[in-house]
């Protein structure tokens, strides 16, 4: 597996974990239902970028750069929630969006560096 795509795929794992816990089910005093579903929506997106780039090799960066754009965008719109008072405030959240901010634009960089893959899988 090439590094794009297993970069997304740990984004897409970072993000459906911090649902999980915005669900309650990993953690306790961090639930948010509207930044579960938003963390549930990016993550499902990161991975079907991921499924795209296997089932499209030669379309694979596109869809890499396509999907991790619109989860930095969605990470973006959460910090601004959160400075304006509406998404949820704790440490917690401020670490979480900052981590996700810096794996995006890694993973954006990352991509935009890797070399066309051409048909390999």
């Amino acid at each position: 597996m090439n590094h794009t795509r297993l970069f997304l795929l740990l984004q897409a794992l970072g993000f459906l974990t911090a649902a999980l816990v915005h669900a309650g089910l990993l953690a306790q005093g961090y639930q948010h239902r509207a930044a579960m579903v938003a963390e549930t929506v990016i993550g499902v997106v990161l991975v079907l970028g991921w499924l795209a780039g296997l089932l499209a090799p030669v379309w694979s960066r596109a869809f890499a750069l396509g999907v991790q754009g619109f989860a930095l965008l969605g990470t973006l719109v959460g910090i601004f929630t959160m400075a304006i008072g509406v998404g949820p405030q704790s440490a917690f959240d401020v670490a979480l969006h900052a981590g996700f901010v810096a794996l995006l634009i890694a993973g954006l960089i990352l991509t935009a560096r890797a070399p066309h893959l051409h048909h390999r899988v």
